[in-house]
């Protein structure tokens, strides 16, 4: 496959080309989690996001994940009555509530980790040297920055 080719100095061109491979690569890492845990993009992201930063409320999980309010309700209510997700009122206004991931969704988010790894891993094994996955690791402290700042 050709290599895409930038001008490291026009950040428009570097965040094209940026985000085409960033999509390529979550493109095909979601393709083959598609059965793990029987939940969808958007579910699988509120359970990372659960399991990551602890109990959040409906309306802030909708606020971060940049979907309608009642868009985060149809998909909090889907994780619950599978037991992926548990609601319990907020002790400081106990007229809203508190989500948080249980074990079993604890589970699937690790499992869906799992087998994103192990693909990820499979392929920088199989198809890289040593020196190339040096200096992807070396890349990896930018993107993390990049995303916590986007």
């Amino acid at each position: 496959m050709d290599e895409i080719s930038t001008p490291a100095d026009d950040p428009d061109e570097v965040a094209a080309a940026l985000r085409l491979t960033m999509g390529r690569i979550v493109r095909k890492l979601r393709q083959g989690k598609s059965a793990v845990g029987d939940v969808t993009l958007s579910e699988a992201s509120v359970l990372a996001r659960l399991e990551r930063y602890g109990p959040d409320s409906p309306t802030s999980l909708a606020a971060l994940e940049g979907v309608r309010p009642q868009a985060m309700a149809t998909t909090l209510g889907s994780l619950e009555e599978r037991g992926l997700v548990s609601r319990t009122p907020d002790p400081a206004d106990g007229r809203r509530a508190v989500m948080a991931v249980t074990s079993a969704g604890q589970k699937v988010v690790a499992d869906r980790r799992n087998v994103s790894v192990r693909r990820l891993a499979a392929s920088l094994e199989r198809d890289f040297t040593a020196a190339e996955r040096v200096e992807l690791a070396a890349v990896l402290p930018l993107l993390d920055r990049l995303a916590e700042r986007m």
